[in-house]
């Protein structure tokens, strides 16, 4: 199936890999960037079929420019939300683009005459809030907002999933909708300009990250997670699906073993021993970067991801991949220098 689509957030990391794959299958994209100088940019770095690309001024916060990057398209992909590398002052400034924008985009998607919606959620609507041990999640599982400690970025994702799907099934009329939960995105990077998911690899690689505390991701490949996109587009039946988009559960000591195993000299201010729990409780007192973890201490997400593989057919690669791929970029590209 292809003809034409409408993907929010062109000149996102996961929106970049989605449009290249999207256009090189056949489909013609109608994109978003926030300021449309942007778009030669966007442009050089996709490289694909220029006739096959439009590109659209549109902001989360804003209704100007939905409906014009909408009209015409028959499926929608909406991947903007914003992921940034610090903490923010008030959860708002996450929670209230996130959600309002999920929401400007399904409205903007139903007038259109929009059939199938693809929304990019986030592991961090479903697994968070547990606390320490080993917990399993499926798609059935949901993030609660009012467990104490959440990260304004997991707050945001869980009430933006929660609001779009409880919109389309009071308005969303005859639009298809489901979500893609991804967990840690690594994987190649398209310039200096990197995502904020990869913040993590770059922390390690530079020595900025001294020791490493006892927290863990599931971590999944950009390319994969556009592709497990491209099959919720195309498919059949996939209104409500929801589909957690992960490869293995590692601690950041994993991360750091890879990079040394991998990457040998290159490696050398990765960090190997670990901070006591006591410790880093200590410093979130006064660091609002530490505070933002001290609540996953010790706790271990498996997330299980057969429902995308028994469903839409998608099979993930091998994570060390995915880990050495982003690494080696930021080293090429200069983000770090070893």
């Amino acid at each position: 199936m292809t003809g034409t689509v409408f993907v929010s957030g062109g000149s996102g990391y996961i929106a970049g890999f989605l449009i290249r794959q999207l256009v090189n299958a056949g489909w013609t994209v109608h994109s978003t960037v926030r300021d449309l100088a942007r778009e030669g940019a966007v442009r050089q770095l996709l490289a694909v079929d220029d006739s096959r690309l439009r590109f659209f001024a549109a902001d989360l916060q804003h209704d100007a420019g939905w409906a014009e990057a909408m009209a015409g398209c028959t499926h929608a992909a909406h991947l903007a939300s914003p992921l940034p590398r610090g903490v923010p002052k008030h959860p708002d400034e996450l929670i209230v683009p996130a959600r309002d924008g999920a929401l400007r985009a399904l409205r903007a998607a139903k007038a259109a005459g929009v059939q199938r919606f693809v929304m990019t959620s986030s592991v961090a609507a479903i697994a968070y809030g547990r606390g320490r041990g080993e917990h399993r999640f499926t798609e059935a599982d949901w993030t609660d907002p009012s467990f104490p400690g959440l990260t304004p970025y997991i707050l945001s994702k869980t009430i933006a999933e929660r609001a779009a799907r409880d919109w389309v099934a009071a308005e969303g009329g005859d639009i298809e909708f489901c979500s893609i939960n991804p967990s840690l995105v690594f994987g190649p990077l398209w310039s200096r300009d990197y995502s904020s998911s990869v913040t993590v690899l770059h922390k390690l690689l530079d020595g900025s990250m001294r020791a490493l505390p006892d927290i863990g991701f599931g971590v999944v490949d950009v390319r994969d997670v556009a592709d497990l996109h491209v099959r919720a587009l195309s498919a059949p039946g996939m209104a409500g699906e929801r589909f957690i988009a992960s490869g293995p559960f590692l601690k950041l000591r994993d991360i750091a073993e890879v990079l040394h195993a991998r990457l040998g000299a290159q490696a050398h201010k990765v960090p190997r021993r670990g901070v006591p729990d006591w410790l880093l409780r200590l410093m979130a007192r006064l660091n609002p970067i530490a505070r933002a973890v001290v609540g996953e201490l010790g706790a271990v997400r498996q997330l299980d991801a057969s429902h995308a593989r028994a469903t839409l057919g998608w099979v993930p690669r091998p994570v060390e991949e995915s880990i050495v791929d982003a690494a080696r970029d930021l080293i090429a590209l200069g983000v770090v220098k070893p």
